[in-house]
């Protein structure tokens, strides 16, 4: 009888191991640990269970050399892994051109070393879908990349995924050399009539005129959008309303438009990848993560054409409508180097973004470090956001940046423009104004940038509770805060190029302490605007705050108290 229990427990214990074996990506149940420091109640983020199935396309008639289409063999070995419940499809090195892929569950695309996957740049193969781009419901050719309704979505291996972008966007003259400019004249295309920009077609061209940044809101019916096919650029890798999705591994590039968008995703995990775009691709993104819930950033780079780690949650009426915020949210240990932002927030944030932990990211020449931006129109509440240990390095324009007068260009073409234009009137709040509130910032280098610190928010709805704490800041300029409440700046070195330090204005409940900085003037530090009250400018040891401070005629007596 002994033995028989003997027995029984032995089997057991062989179908739980042959079970677990069973799964070639295997949910890690990460320890608590690391998790540690996180500032808010994270959950563990899932990674994908894949069935220990594989097959590889060579399998099913894929042929390598970049002139042969392989759509039909990466269909077909899709298939063929999904009717055995999932698994992994392997390719092999070689240079392997194919149209879309469309994804199954359970389903692990490893590309090994030397693999590099190809896009067609035949336009004629991405049929249109109806979609979300940009935070607006509309229709775009499908993505090379394309999922939906999914669970269990995985990319591994070292290999390069290619979206063929080139053919797809339009290129601005002033981003080229003039040889660069040359080469895309004679491939083909049109040149607008000011020779500022190329277009891919004289369809794209003419499309683009219509439209709200990249998305024409007067087509309403597929057949309005087929006329302008060449013109509806797609991400190159979308996943939507899915679970369990990991990137891990690959390197991701040269997309028509944004290079990763996974969008309503809970549980994802993006580490260990490159992405990467020309500097000079339109609206050339990295990885923008909309409406997802518990993510997870780390050890990635990114070099690319616009922002490069983007948190969105939809815009204006259709992101109020999606009601989906992105919430719980871990970026850590990542290297950015050419982008229009490091870590970005917005403009798309009409879902609200919450809870969020950026941590241990090096910065390298990006137009914005970190980087919040919004208007009036988007409603939408961003809070609860916590970053530490940022190491910036040669930022062309503002370091740290509340903009929430976005126009959709990049702050250093505004910059170039003149600046942003500002309406200092207040407007009535209802659900279409954007609020930004309760964000800390901390251990913060800024070794070269043209500005350190710009923090402007709406008279109707000031930036609220924004807290820098131990930053050290070489820059051309210091800071400009405008229309806030709460700020709290702590120990603070600041190297400034230009006497002014402080430019305050409308600012309420503000804390200056242990600020030490190198400029004698005795305007170092401005306040101005009727709405300022309640502004503490605490002197150091080394900074005697009250005799660098200019206070402006319009703001209320006793506001300003040393």
């Amino acid at each position: 009888m002994k033995n028989k229990s003997r027995n029984l427990l032995f089997a057991a214990f062989v179908v739980m191991l042959s079970s677990w074996s069973q799964n070639s990506v295997a949910q890690t149940s990460n320890s608590n640990g690391n998790y540690e420091g996180i500032e808010f109640k994270m959950a563990i983020v899932r990674e994908p269970i894949i069935p220990n199935n594989s097959v590889n396309i060579k399998d099913f008639g894929a042929v390598s050399g970049g002139d042969v289409l392989n759509t039909q063999a990466f269909a077909n070995a899709i298939d063929a892994i999904s009717k055995k419940g999932g698994g992994k499809v392997i390719i092999p090195p070689g240079i392997w051109l194919t149209g879309p892929i469309i994804l199954k569950s359970n389903l692990e695309l490893h590309a090994q070393t030397g693999a590099l996957i190809k896009f067609s740049p035949d336009k004629s193969l991405y049929p249109l879908v109806e979609t979300s781009f940009e935070g607006l419901n509309t229709w775009r050719c499908i993505s090379p990349l394309y999922g939906k309704n999914l669970e269990n979505v995985a990319f591994t291996g070292k290999g390069v995924w290619d979206g063929s972008g080139e053919v797809w966007r339009q290129v601005k003259r002033s981003k080229l050399t003039e040889s660069q400019w040359k080469k895309f004249v004679a491939s083909g295309g049109v040149v607008n009539e000011s020779k500022t920009s190329w277009y891919p077609s004289e369809v794209f061209m003419n499309a683009s005129k219509g439209a709200d940044q990249n998305v024409r809101l007067d087509l309403k019916t597929k057949e309005d959008f087929e006329k302008i096919h060449d013109f509806l650029r797609p991400v190159l890798v979308s996943i939507q309303n899915s679970k369990r999705v990991l990137f891990d591994g690959p390197v991701f590039q040269n997309s028509p438009a944004w290079n990763l968008h996974p969008l309503m995703i809970e549980d994802l995990i993006v580490r260990n990848v490159s992405v990467r775009n020309p500097w000079f691709s339109q609206n050339g993104d990295g990885l923008d993560v909309e409406s997802c819930k518990n993510v997870l950033v780390e050890n990635s780079s990114f070099d690319v054409g616009d922002d490069a780690i983007c948190i969105k949650s939809g815009k204006d009426q259709d992101g109020r409508d999606r009601a989906v915020p992105c919430e719980n949210i871990i970026i850590r240990n990542n290297i950015v180097y050419h982008g229009h932002g490091g870590v970005t927030v917005g403009s798309e944030m009409s879902s609200g973004v919450k809870n969020m932990h950026v941590s241990n990211c090096t910065f390298m020449g990006t137009d914005v470090g970190l980087r919040f931006k919004s208007n009036r129109g988007r409603g939408g509440v961003v809070e609860n956001i916590f970053i530490s240990d940022i190491f910036m390095t040669d930022i062309p324009s503002q370091a740290i940046s509340f903009n929430l007068y976005y126009g959709g260009k990049s702050i250093a073409e505004t910059l170039e423009e003149g600046g942003t234009p500002v309406v200092n009137k207040a407007v009535p709040v209802d659900e279409k104004t954007p609020q930004f509130k309760n964000i800390s910032m901390k251990n913060i280098t800024i070794a070269g940038a043209n500005q350190a610190v710009f923090l402007q928010g709406l008279p109707e709805m000031n930036l609220e509770n924004i807290e820098i704490t131990n930053l050290k800041a070489k820059a051309d300029k210091g800071f400009t805060i405008v229309d806030a409440n709460g700020i709290k700046i702590t120990n603070a070195t600041l190297d400034i190029k230009d006497p002014a330090i402080f430019d305050v204005y409308n600012v309420k409940n503000m804390t200056i302490e242990n600020v030490d900085f190198n400029s004698t003037s005795p305007k170092a530090v401005s306040v101005n605007g009727e709405a300022s009250e309640k502004i503490k400018l605490n002197s150091s040891s080394n900074t005697d705050l009250s005799k660098k401070t200019f206070i402006g005629k319009t703001v209320p007596k006793g506001a300003v108290k040393f």
